[in-house]
């Protein structure tokens, strides 16, 4: 998820408890505990509004959830489990905060895993969610991200990724884990501890070869620290002799990148693996963001990590592709790009699908963040910062938009973080727009080849964006001969072909799968379909389960019917009892 670093504030509440709601032919309306004039109108119903290709099948498994994630399967076609990870709170926001007390069974801001019976859809039991003490369960704060059986459908150990990342505060960094959940009882037991935790935690987990694979993303939206964890490189790097800029207030130097909080150190020579938030700074072989990690099974718990891949801003999804694939051997990482806020804001910086594989000599393979967007060096014009009300120049006493003079002058262009890449830059194999967000991975089983899907395929999600630039495409104007408005790119899922036929070169061929008829999200106009898409996994059915966060309200940039919080509660409010797991099944 996108993340940015408020100013920390706590609420005290009462949770009622949550359940889900049924479906009705008009939109529920359904509000934030903590701030109730924050509110969406709820009505999955069967996903009428969803477009997908003929024959293909829309329905609900699982509604009125809080903020799911992750999914994962246990079984065959004939008798199944399906776990569905609550993510807790994850986006920054007043309304949000999980306590205190934070340990209610109702709480809807802490984390759990909720397990149904795969046929049925019946609910069986919840797991590790913070109640009591806490102890043995998921971090309070959270958010959790994944969950995933070391061997698929035939089980073995239940992963789970978890961190105090949405505390925003000192205590977060650090705080990410990868632990174990037992399936029946759910004790969480630690099994990698002491991950980077900043803009983004440990992510999304994925298994080949006896290695655990995980998502681990930057610690900062850009290269430069907000007051949070600074990045830690996975390979030894040359600062650049350009510091950037920050304020609360007058401008002031934020410092350079991969550095504490306006810590200046330009021209200076970073080690692999140093980590700049403890004193003295320490170096811990293997553990660096903006990355792909990974450990041997048999090492745990507290194994040695080796970084698999790095230069990432945030690689969140991650899946291997099938030994028979034309990407055999390579792991595809959706990468979400950087937004517009912060100290070195981006405008217009594309999310990317890049394609993993380690060095032969051992060392991670580089993919260019944070001086290379996509195909272009960030230095590049069509990523100037057009000022924003969540970029650093943009806050009190400054105003938007007001600070956009300010922004112009010490923002624009955007300068480079490093001296120079470390090694050879990876390009990726294809971008999409700016602000669309990869959040979920899969490949196509044979059994649901069929229309637009063929063999070896792949879907990917788009959650949509969080409102800090403009929408990434816009309806035609007044007066113009554009008569369809051009729709807007996320909050749906994306099918990609690969075509590797004859002599010819691997092509890649993209089109959309499935998506609202709006091309927007659903519950701000109550609309049956999706909202926020955060993961797509085939199940033993043969159909695609795609996990659906629920409505955000954020600032109204890129969407008004999402925005005009109240003032105050922003950046981006939370409203549980919307998520939805939606199923798609082929003909």
């Amino acid at each position: 998820m996108r993340m940015k670093r408020p100013l920390v504030l706590t609420t005290a509440v009462a949770f009622a408890p949550f359940v889900a709601l049924p479906t009705a032919a008009e939109a529920a309306t359904v509000t934030n505990p903590i701030c109730p004039t924050e509110f969406a109108l709820f009505n999955p119903d069967d996903g009428k509004d969803i477009v997908v290709p003929d024959g293909f099948k829309v329905s609900v498994f699982a509604s009125g959830l809080n903020m799911p994630t992750g999914i994962a399967f246990l079984g065959n076609s004939n008798r199944f489990d399906v776990y569905v990870l609550e993510s807790g709170h994850g986006l920054p926001s007043k309304c949000n905060e999980q306590g205190p007390p934070p340990f209610s069974a109702t709480n809807p801001f802490t984390p759990d895993i909720l397990v149904f019976d795969g046929k049925t859809k019946t609910l069986l039991r919840t797991l590790a969610k913070p109640i009591g003490t806490g102890t043995g369960a998921f971090q309070p704060a959270g958010p959790a991200i994944d969950i995933a059986f070391e061997r698929g459908l035939q089980g073995g150990r239940l992963f789970a990724t978890d961190s105090n990342q949405a505390t925003h505060t000192a205590t977060a960094a650090d705080s990410s884990r990868v632990v174990t959940v037992d399936p029946t009882t759910g004790t969480v037991t630690p099994q990698i501890t002491g991950l980077p935790t900043g803009d983004h935690p440990t992510e999304q987990l994925e298994f080949k070869g006896g290695f655990i694979y995980w998502s681990q993303g930057s610690t900062t939206n850009s290269g430069v620290s907000d007051g949070g964890q600074p990045d830690i490189p996975c390979q030894d790097i040359k600062l650049s002799e350009f510091v950037f800029i920050s304020s609360l207030g007058p401008p002031v130097l934020a410092g350079s990148g991969y550095s504490p909080f306006e810590v200046q150190q330009p021209g200076k020579t970073i080690p692999a693996f140093t980590n700049q938030s403890t004193t003295p700074p320490t170096v811990r072989k293997g553990v660096c963001d903006g990355a792909i990690l990974r450990a041997k099974l048999t090492d745990l718990p507290n194994p040695p990590i080796e970084a698999f891949s790095w230069g990432y801003r945030n690689g969140y999804a991650i899946r291997f592709a099938p030994d028979n694939h034309a990407l055999s051997g390579g792991l595809l990482v959706g990468e979400d790009g950087a937004d517009e806020r912060g100290a070195r804001p981006s405008n217009n910086a594309p999310d990317s699908l890049q394609l993993a594989k380690q060095n032969d000599d051992g060392t991670p393979d580089y993919h260019g963040w944070p001086d290379r967007y996509g195909f272009l060096p960030t230095s590049q014009a069509v990523f100037n910062p057009v000022g924003g009300p969540s970029d650093a120049l943009c806050q009190p006493p400054s105003s938007f938009p007001a600070c956009v003079p300010n922004v112009l002058k010490f923002d624009v262009p955007i300068r480079d973080v490093l001296a120079f890449p470390p090694q050879q830059i990876t390009s990726p194999l294809a971008i999409e727009a700016a602000d669309s967000s990869f959040t979920g991975i899969d490949f196509a089983p044979k059994s649901f080849v069929a229309g637009p899907v063929e063999d070896g395929a792949v879907l990917y999600s788009l959650e949509g964006d969080f409102g800090f630039s403009k929408a990434n495409a816009s309806a035609a104007a007044p007066g113009t001969q554009q008569v369809v408005p051009v729709p807007e790119v996320g909050h749906e899922v994306k099918l990609i072909n690969f075509d590797a036929k004859g002599d010819k070169p691997l092509a890649l061929k993209i089109q959309r799968f499935a998506h609202n008829v709006t091309d927007e999200q659903a519950f701000p106009d109550g609309l049956r379909g999706f909202n926020r898409p955060t993961n797509v996994k085939f199940g033993p059915d043969g159909c695609v389960y795609v996990v659906d966060y629920g409505a955000v309200r954020d600032g109204g940039q890129s969407d008004p019917a999402s925005g005009v919080i109240t003032p105050g509660d922003g950046p981006l409010v939370q409203i549980p009892g919307t998520g939805v797991v939606w199923k798609i099944c082929p003909p």
